[in-house]
């Protein structure tokens, strides 16, 4: 059975209206909302075509039709076109993801609640494991008299911050002379290489270098090394799902919630994603907990090289025309805001970060 030109136009009317009202389509209600040209008998025979083409499924309650998995990924490819997000939404997107681009784990957190916000989905953003990321220098800001934050930069500008509460004397000139002198000795080395290598053990060897201050640091940068190598997955948004009509009732709900209860399982399912902007529908999910939904998923990068991915999860019932604008406009913003001459070019403004 060949797959008409008009068959095409109704199966788009159809995935349109459902997409928008999440109720079964008729005929009745295509033949009024659509000018098809055509009686609803003959829109009847041709739903009857597409349901045994395998593009529409019939719901036992409803004499309506839904759109299958396969109607979607037919959509996506070909019927959807390309949509424009609105003004006010590419101007919330310039403006609140310039906040604190000194910091990528805050702009990335910025990006997930932003994108959850305009699709209304549950969103997340990741970044991947920065083993081969390299150490660009180490900062000791002091704040009082036993406190300091220990500032650790690396070259890709991932910058991690802890606070440190001391309990031996320092001043602001050893601060400094401990801040260049780990930077001297560990600049240019990547972040598993320096967890691998027992830093601890290389300063106790040299007894010059070691005095009560290191002593007393040393196992606090150690431990901030080994956070910044971690696989860092941000969720937004998942409240959102309560005012979606498939999540209607608990058993859907908590069922959508139980995916994100492995998040090393998620995390994972993410990282095998292809690169670029990617729309996987229901079945395509190659996770069984996923077949019921939809992903769309993005790849942002720091100056040109890949950080993480960026996406939204929801019902196979989505705005896909819509959402993939949204991630690829908000994409294009990252990887703008992590670009050479708009980011890592600027001196870091150490007050920001204590």
């Amino acid at each position: 059975m060949e797959l008409t030109e008009r068959k095409l136009k109704i199966l788009q009317a159809i995935i349109s209206d459902y997409i928008s009202t999440a109720e079964p389509v008729g005929s009745r209600t295509l033949s009024k909302k659509y000018q098809l040209g055509i009686s609803p008998a003959t829109i009847r025979n041709e739903m009857s075509d597409l349901e045994d083409l395998g593009f529409l499924t019939h719901p036992h309650t409803s004499a309506g039709r839904v759109p299958s998995d396969k109607a979607y990924r037919l959509y996506v490819n070909e019927l959807m076109g390309n949509a424009e997000i609105t003004p006010a939404e590419k101007q919330i997107i310039e403006s609140q993801l310039r906040a604190d681009v000194n910091e990528l784990d805050k702009v990335i957190k910025n990006a997930a609640r932003l994108l959850s916000n305009i699709t209304n989905l549950a969103s997340f953003v990741m970044t991947p494991s920065q083993e081969e990321n390299r150490l660009d220098f180490v900062k000791f800001l002091p704040v009082d008299h036993n406190t300091v934050v220990l500032m650790i930069v690396a070259e890709n500008g991932k910058i991690s911050n802890t606070t440190l509460r001391l309990n031996v004397e320092y001043t602001d000139e050893a601060l400094g002379v401990l801040s260049k002198n780990i930077t001297y000795r560990f600049k240019g080395k990547t972040l598993s290489e320096l967890v691998r290598q027992n830093i601890i053990e290389t300063f106790q060897s040299d007894l010059t270098a070691m005095n009560k201050l290191e002593e007393f640091i040393m196992p606090d940068f150690m431990r901030t090394l080994e956070e910044m190598l971690d696989v860092n997955l941000y969720l937004d948004g998942l409240s959102n799902i309560f005012d979606l009509p498939e999540y209607s009732d608990i058993a859907s709900a908590r069922q959508f919630l139980r995916i994100f209860d492995d998040k090393d399982r998620l995390r994972r399912t993410i990282l095998n994603r292809d690169d670029g902007v990617v729309v996987t529908i229901g079945d395509e999910n190659k996770d069984e907990e996923l077949q019921d939904y939809s992903l769309i998923t993005a790849t942002y990068s720091v100056d040109g090289q890949t950080v993480g991915k960026i996406g939204v999860i929801g019902p196979t019932r989505m705005r896909y025309g819509e959402i993939t604008s949204i991630v690829k406009y908000l994409t294009d913003n990252l990887n703008d805001t992590f670009s050479l001459d708009s980011w890592k070019g600027e001196e870091v403004d150490e007050d920001k970060h204590i």
